[in-house]
């Protein structure tokens, strides 16, 4: 086989359906890869000898040049085994990973970075079309009872994993449906709830108990949860929006992100046409420049909105790398979502100081150019730029601002326990937001210290 085939076939950097096409739905945006170009996009991984992208980048250390090198070789059964040993949903991670370890791909540094998500998420689909993909049966059980508090990135993949040791698991969810931010927060265009469904679905067939519309300390003390289980792993996320307290704040048409993503998602799955919160012939302002701002987009776009516009506060990004963050750190540049193709105006450095209204109706938004400056503790803030507030109508306002995380010690108070309670925390709600690849990582990781900590209750060797 060439070892110059990352020089002599190009990277493809994406393939969605026409733009004319999937704004007028919410079916998948991306095209899958055709077994050609599959093979092809293999074939460009070099002989790195040292991959950055699995040992540096790769939050699940996904063994990505062995699995390539499996497909370049014919064997996609190897390389599924290869995937499915290091990450337990790679269906989703393979449509809404940011690829991290492309980021830091050898062959980035010159020719383009190998396509490694969209190359992940052929091969699972093609896994789950063969019958390849199951959750083999507990071989010993260990006789304790594990509770998970939260169905999300982080709180399914700690199931799995504890599921897989052996242990009993429980999975509590306040709202009526597994799935976390994973079914509210991210629209059906970037990652299908069928997906999700079929996922949950051999959850529950290997073991895994749902426990939906509980709430642990509201509906369910967490105190008598102790009772029963061995330890609680609480992975709640971080559901406390970053809020935007400027006057005019409580005018009627001003709404956090995932309440308005919810509102989408949740009428797809009822079959409705309409949501509840639509955009439909409305000027709309996305205020926050990360995914959950593009995802405000994309849902504000396919509702029929009049306009979009999305601001930022901090500045634009360069297009390449600074000298200050070199490879095979995570490059720092402008991206553009598939989203932001489909029509929308960015804006960076611009500060909402107010919202207007008629009545009680919002009507706009004024904004001010700001500069950034080192402040005293070291840290950039940003300074009014002097130059005259800019008045941008606008007849919803989406805050994509992020999200708070929880304190352990604050958990704890909240829900009337010690601090020996075995009790503990993983993902975005310890972590802060983050990734979904990030808290299925920390989800794994946790409930490994729990089987370590269970181990050592029990008397039995951890080494």
């Amino acid at each position: 086989m060439s070892q110059r085939y990352f020089m002599e076939i190009d990277r493809i950097s994406h393939l969605y359906r026409p733009v004319q096409e999937r704004k007028s739905d919410f079916d998948e945006v991306e095209k899958p890869l055709s077994e050609e170009q599959f093979l092809d996009q293999a074939r460009r991984c070099l002989d790195c000898g040292i991959p950055f992208c699995h040992g540096y980048a790769c939050q699940l250390c996904n063994p990505i040049p062995d699995c390539h090198n499996a497909i370049a070789s014919g064997d996609y059964r190897e390389a599924w085994k290869l995937l499915s040993s290091k990450n337990p949903f790679p269906e989703i991670t393979g449509r809404i990973c940011p690829a991290l370890c492309e980021g830091s791909c050898c062959a980035s540094l010159n020719f383009g970075p190998v396509m490694i998500r969209q190359m992940e998420k052929f091969l699972t689909d093609y896994a789950f079309e063969q019958g390849w993909v199951t959750i083999p049966p507990v071989k010993k059980a260990s006789g304790r009872k594990i509770a998970v508090i939260g169905s999300g990135p982080a709180g399914l993949a700690a199931a799995d994993r504890l599921l897989r040791l052996g242990h009993a698991v429980t999975v509590f969810e306040k709202n009526t449906l597994p799935g976390g931010l994973l079914r509210q927060g991210i629209p059906e265009f970037k990652l299908p709830k069928f997906l999700l469904d079929r996922r949950l679905q051999m959850l529950q067939e290997a073991g895994v108990n749902f426990r939906c519309n509980t709430e642990i300390g509201l509906d369910l003390p967490a105190g008598e949860l102790l009772k029963e289980f061995s330890a609680l792993l609480f992975c709640t996320g971080t559901p406390a929006p970053r809020d935007l307290p400027v006057d005019g704040r409580n005018l009627s048409g001003i709404h956090f992100a995932m309440e308005y993503l919810w509102a989408q998602n949740q009428a797809l799955a009822e079959g409705r046409e309409e949501s509840r919160l639509s955009a439909r012939g409305k000027k709309v302002l996305v205020i926050g420049g990360g995914d959950t701002g593009s995802d405000c987009v994309g849902t504000a776009i396919r509702q029929g909105a009049l306009q979009v516009r999305q601001i930022e506060i901090m500045p634009k990004p360069a297009s390449e790398r600074a000298a200050d963050n070199p490879w095979p750190q995570w490059p720092k540049v402008l991206r553009s979502s598939s989203s932001h193709e489909e029509g929308c105006e960015r804006r960076w450095q611009l500060q909402t100081i107010r919202f207007i209204g008629n009545g009680n109706t919002l009507t706009a938004a004024e904004v001010v150019p700001v500069t950034w400056q080192t402040a005293p503790n070291g840290r950039m803030q940003p300074v009014s730029s002097g130059q005259q507030p800019e008045r941008l109508d606008c007849d919803l306002v989406f805050l994509a601002l992020g999200f708070l995380k929880t304190e352990r010690a604050e958990l704890l108070q909240k829900l009337l326990l010690d601090d020996s309670a075995p009790v503990f925390l993983a993902g975005d709600c310890v972590q802060g937001p983050s990734l979904v690849v990030r808290a299925m990582a920390d989800g794994i990781r946790s409930a490994d210290q729990i089987q370590q900590r269970t181990d050592t209750e029990h008397g039995l060797n951890t080494d």
